[in-house]
């Protein structure tokens, strides 16, 4: 959702949408009947630092899952996540940033964005190894957001947040900053429930 869609995936629709898309938003089979949606809980990723990183393990916390490449023009987008993180960890965000190299603009290894990240940004948030986040090679997170719920990153730093109950409730594409009223504002509501 490169583009500023902004595509609330509860079933309310922000913008355009194709009627497919609006289908699998409603957590609708092609019959047009409800069909059950698996929670992000089992999903886990390698982490950069090494081990494991599991969204079980933030079961009833929000969490706004980005892919990030370090060389893209959005890549200043990780000081705004991490001003979120800092902002709202202790309330129970989870800022969760997955490099991937899908659209050509990630650095060679996990050592290098590690630092980069590290020393341009000051990131401490949680970050996964280099990640494929598109096509058949994809993580099966976002294998899960595009088979269940109709979401392809379209380009780097596009965000999902995921909510407390483990289902995806909003997503924005690149050109949304992470500390945008819309992004802020989803979790704070979140945070507030």
């Amino acid at each position: 959702m490169a583009d500023g869609i902004e595509h609330d995936m509860t079933g309310g629709i922000t913008r355009r949408i194709a009627l497919l898309g609006v289908a699998t938003a409603l957590g609708l089979a092609a019959t047009g009947v409800p069909r059950p949606l698996r929670a992000a809980a089992p999903f886990t990723f390698a982490s950069i630092d090494g081990g494991t990183l599991s969204l079980a393990d933030w079961a009833g916390q929000p969490v706004l899952v980005v892919n990030t490449a370090s060389l893209c023009a959005f890549t200043p987008q990780y000081e705004e996540l991490q001003t979120l993180w800092e902002r709202y960890r202790d309330r129970g965000l989870v800022a969760l940033a997955v490099p991937s190299n899908d659209f050509r603009q990630e650095l060679g290894n996990e050592e290098e964005v590690r630092d980069f990240c590290e020393i341009t940004f000051g990131l401490d948030l949680p970050m996964t190894e280099i990640t494929h986040v598109r096509g058949p090679s994809a993580h099966p997170f976002y294998r899960w957001l595009a088979d269940e719920h109709g979401f392809r990153p379209r380009w780097n730093f596009n965000k999902v947040l995921i909510g407390p109950g483990g289902a995806p409730v909003r997503s924005w594409g690149s050109g949304a900053s992470p500390l945008s009223a819309a992004v802020v504002g989803e979790i704070e509501a979140l945070l507030d429930a």
